[in-house]
């Protein structure tokens, strides 16, 4: 259990290196997540189609179905147009951050006395989910050019730093 903290050092260090590829290319971050999206929606409806048959005479055949087409329905629209879906997702991600901006606070709160001298790096992670939020939000439309593939950039490296830094407060002292 004392080499945990090497655990949470490396994804750190993986959390940093993909949050800064993501803020140098923004637009490219943000379609790649959107096609990605895109994919596992199609996968999802693919699935769901055929499980949904495969069990037809099953209670809850109409719901299943409609699930799958409404996975589809989503794969088609990202993959079909990503600039459309990217601005839709731009949206999406605002609430996301509202969303993950409160829980990250509050989990900094919480393990502030518990885990490690540096929840204040939590604390922060969730105040800068809070002002990007309203960074976005103020400059719509134009903003979901870039933000999409920028926020989740500095989210990946603040979160990156976050887990570093508790990491290596948490390493064990040589006596």
């Amino acid at each position: 259990m004392a080499s945990v903290w090497k655990v949470f050092l490396a994804e750190g260090i993986i959390l940093v290196l993909l949050g800064v590829a993501a803020i140098v290319l923004p637009f490219a971050a943000g379609l790649a997540v959107t096609v990605f999206l895109g994919w596992l929606f199609l996968f999802a409806g693919i699935a769901g189609l055929i499980a949904t048959f495969s069990a037809r005479a099953t209670a809850g055949f109409f719901w299943s179905l409609l699930s799958a087409v409404v996975a589809l329905l989503a794969a088609g629209l990202l993959l079909w147009s990503p600039v459309q879906g990217l601005l839709t997702l731009t949206y999406l991600l605002i609430v996301y951050f509202v969303v993950d901006g409160v829980f990250t606070i509050a989990f900094s709160i919480e393990h502030r006395r518990e885990l490690s001298a540096r929840w204040h790096w939590l604390l922060l992670n969730g105040i800068l989910d809070l002002v990007l939020a309203a960074i976005v939000v103020s400059g719509l439309p134009g903003t979901a050019a870039w933000a999409l593939g920028l926020i989740v950039g500095i989210d990946l490296l603040m979160g990156g730093v976050a887990l570093v830094a508790m990491a290596l407060a948490a390493r064990p002292t040589s006596a």
